[in-house]
């Protein structure tokens, strides 16, 4: 019931504006509301696109976005791995506050390193029904909405008395879901998928060609209609698969910087899938009114992600800057670059007010809307970025800390042993030199700012495990 009223109360504050006309009847906006694009890829490191630095790589695509709009040197995944940012993103609140802070299904309750010995603090699976979501804001306010690619957000177990089909993309505000469900990644690239939500339409098809596709005919269904395009993408993802052509190209470029070919065929077989998409969107005279966001859910684990520390599941450099890229005609400056730092769960806020959509006052909120920095103001002000893993990656290789990121400088406090570590990013983005003990209150003041966010957000933190 409080869930049917929350959503009653959005869908009539985010009606589209009217006039009264002399009749007084309601006539509708004259404004137009702007479609919009998300695709977030999947373990795509900062640095594994050709624009962004790696001159192995061919993505001309996403190259051309670049040009076409504006690119974020300093944009941060809300954690360093996948399911967290994902439900920062749909409900615009950190994965702290939200208490879902490791990738699904995670490691089980009370999981204890065997040589770190710290206990991981509790973290949900899932992303409940009771959170409202932005596909739910969106189709309130009369947007149609399709869903296309990895969920990884309904992983929950059946003895809390839901099952994993209740928690899709389809019961969290989506009329369409092709592909989403809780694994975390494809069983294959290739058809056919093993994908109860995905039924291949011709053997051998690629999975990426084939979201484009669906995503094509979304685009074509919705008509005159505005949408909201959520294209999260299985790619980089293992298992590493791609078109064997590619392949054959990226296996003449093996070398330091490229050490699998593999891995540098499968980004480009991403960008060509996309590049459908925005040709389609082209053809079709969307372009000026549609927000196309890319970006990644986190650091690159099979990639190169130098000069930058770390990889996924790290809280370093690696493991959470991303690449992102904006491109919507009629409000951003074509070829700008942005370097104010800018995370996930801004992009929440962004896209409702974007789109006009006005929710509840005292709703928190733990973004802040992009649109001052995509229209090139000056009025965007923020005190501190601030991230939060408790929590072991798969690969089990990370200490369990948190983090926050105040102008140039960054601090890392670890819970295995207290440790702090602070870095001026502007001039040691490798993460090299530690300066807590030469800047001992730059130091203490972040640890003080990061506990009363700790505090705040009502975080779970990890424990000692007793010998």
């Amino acid at each position: 019931m409080r869930r049917s009223l929350a959503l009653l109360f959005l869908a009539l504050a985010a009606s589209p504006a009217s006039t009264q006309q002399s009749d007084g009847r309601a006539a509708a906006s004259p404004v137009r509301r702007p479609n919009v694009v998300l695709i977030l890829a999947d373990d795509l490191g900062w640095r594994d696109l050709h624009v962004q630095g790696h001159a192995k790589l061919d993505t001309p695509v996403l190259d051309q976005l670049a040009r076409d709009g504006m690119r974020f040197t300093s944009a941060y995944a809300a954690s360093p791995v996948c399911t967290p940012t994902r439900a920062a993103l749909m409900t615009g609140l950190t994965p702290a506050r939200l208490s879902i802070t490791n990738h699904a299904p995670g490691n089980g309750p009370g999981f204890v390193h065997p040589t770190r010995r710290m206990i991981e603090a509790e973290n949900q699976t899932y992303l409940p029904l009771e959170r409202i979501t932005l596909a739910e804001r969106l189709k309130g306010a009369g947007y149609r909405t399709g869903f296309f690619g990895k969920w990884h957000l309904s992983a929950c177990r059946e003895t809390l008395g839901l099952r994993e089909t209740e928690l899709r993309p389809e019961h969290q505000g989506f009329e369409r879901n092709v592909g989403g469900w809780d694994r975390g990644g494809p069983a294959t690239y290739f058809a056919p998928y093993r994908n109860p939500t995905l039924v291949a339409k011709s053997p051998g098809e690629h999975l990426e060609e084939r979201l484009a596709a669906e995503a094509i005919e979304f685009v074509d269904a919705a008509g005159d209609e505005p949408f909201f395009l959520c294209w999260w993408t299985y790619s980089v993802h293992y298992p590493l698969e791609a078109p064997s052509e590619l392949i054959a190209k990226y296996e003449q470029r093996r070398g330091e910087d490229l050490a699998e070919p593999i891995y540098g065929a499968m980004i480009e077989a991403l960008d060509r899938a996309i590049g459908r998409l925005i040709a389609a969107l082209d053809a079709r005279g969307l372009r000026e009114n549609t927000l196309f966001v890319f970006t990644s859910d986190n650091g690159s684990y099979n990639g190169d992600n130098r000069p930058l520390r770390g990889a996924k599941g790290h809280l370093y450099e690696g493991g959470i800057r991303v690449p992102q890229i904006v491109r919507w005609p009629s409000v951003v400056r074509a070829a700008s670059l942005c370097n104010e730092p800018v995370t996930t769960v801004d992009l929440h806020e962004t896209i409702l007010e974007a789109c006009g959509v006005a929710t509840e006052a005292e709703r928190v909120r733990d973004g802040q809307s992009l649109l001052p920095l995509l229209r090139g103001e000056e009025s965007f002000e923020r005190a501190a970025l601030y991230f939060h893993y408790p929590n072991y990656a798969f690969h089990k290789q990370n200490r369990l800390g948190s983090a926050i990121r105040r102008g140039r400088h960054k601090l890392l406090r670890f819970y295995d042993d207290g440790a702090l570590e602070l870095y001026d990013l502007e001039s040691d983005p490798s993460e090299t030199k530690n300066l807590a003990a030469v800047e001992p209150e730059l130091c203490t003041a972040m640890e003080r700012d990061l506990q009363r966010w700790l505090a705040e957000t009502g975080a779970k933190l990890p424990t000692r495990a007793p010998r």
